[in-house]
């Protein structure tokens, strides 16, 4: 039991500091981020994050 939980808090807080280190969509750094990144690997929702954010 108590190795379980120590499982499951371990992975919790991995997904919690893997998720940290991605930018807020719409931050500068998002947009730098994108702009960077090839626009054939770019998902339909991040084209239009991209638009709304960064180019308007």
């Amino acid at each position: 039991m108590n190795r379980t939980i120590g499982i499951l808090l371990l992975t919790l807080s991995s997904v919690f500091f893997i998720s940290a280190c991605s930018p807020e969509v719409g931050s500068e750094a998002w947009c730098k981020e994108l702009k960077e990144k090839p626009k054939g690997d770019w998902s339909a929702n991040e084209a239009a994050d991209y638009t709304k954010h960064c180019v308007f």
